[in-house]
């Protein structure tokens, strides 16, 4: 698996799918790695160039101190897509890696091809709320929040028939590293796209759970009212609707990007 470095810090990811074939760029929510986007690899790998990332603070990436900021997220994904040799790539985002790919739509509009904006908001939270959780992690690790965002993450009756998912991402989100999750929960406090999403350009999905309490219904509808060229598609999920409804999010994936219109 190859690396970015900028500077002192290296990003991880990986490529795989036809060389010719047009390049999808994954970007995963805070708290998981690209291992976020297995249910969806292999079906987007077979027609699609796919590229997954680790983002900074995640997996197998530097996961300096510090507080983060959106727009360094998104120069990192910029920097993943030159080393890659890609100049233009649907760009994937869920959660925080959908505010990473809004950000892509607005302030990069030329390396974007379509656009998926999966569980997410312009918008997430509260800076109150995302200063409580860095205060949470700096007093007792991520140890700290797992309950509370696997609450967030997975709908009560998917948490009751897929124990071993569901303990997987356990593990997967106590896993993170502690300076990491905090300064991604500095990107979420600090961003704010609401008064952005007009200059998105790109043809633009929205993804939503109906039963997402973190990223809304609400928050997907405002997106869907302000990008000029959005739709919006409701899953019967909670905020990783990729993993509770795998078949469902993947089949409305592909049905965007290998459409015409």
């Amino acid at each position: 698996m190859p690396d970015v470095v900028i500077g002192s810090d290296h990003l991880s990811y990986d490529i795989e799918g036809p060389p010719d074939a047009p390049v999808v760029l994954l970007s995963h929510s805070i708290g998981t790695t690209r291992e976020l986007w297995e249910p969806q690899r292999a079906a987007l790998a077979r027609t699609f160039r796919v590229i997954r990332y680790d983002a900074r603070g995640h997996g197998q990436s530097s996961a300096p101190p510090g507080d983060y900021s959106l727009a360094r997220l998104g120069a990192d994904a910029l920097a993943i897509l030159d080393a890659a040799g890609v100049a233009r790539a649907h760009v994937v985002g869920l959660s925080l890696g959908g505010l990473t790919a809004m950000w892509l739509g607005v302030h990069a509009p030329d390396r974007v091809n379509r656009l998926v904006l999966a569980n997410t908001a312009a918008r997430i939270g509260t800076p109150e709320r995302w200063t409580e959780r860095i205060a949470q992690v700096q007093a007792g690790g991520v140890d700290a929040v797992v309950d509370l965002a696997i609450g967030r993450w997975f709908s009560e009756a998917f948490r009751a028939r897929d124990g071993e998912t569901v303990a997987a991402y356990r593990r997967l989100l106590s896993g993170c590293s502690p300076l990491g999750y905090a300064g991604c929960c500095a990107v979420l406090r600090d961003a704010d796209l609401r008064d952005d999403l007009a200059r998105i350009t790109s043809s633009t999905l929205i993804i939503a759970g109906d039963q997402d309490q973190a990223t809304t219904m609400a928050d997907a509808e405002l997106m869907r009212t302000r990008i000029p060229q959005a739709r919006l598609v409701s899953l019967s999920a909670a905020h990783l609707s990729n993993v509770e409804q795998p078949a469902a999010f993947t089949s409305t994936l592909l049905d965007f990007l290998d459409s015409n219109s």
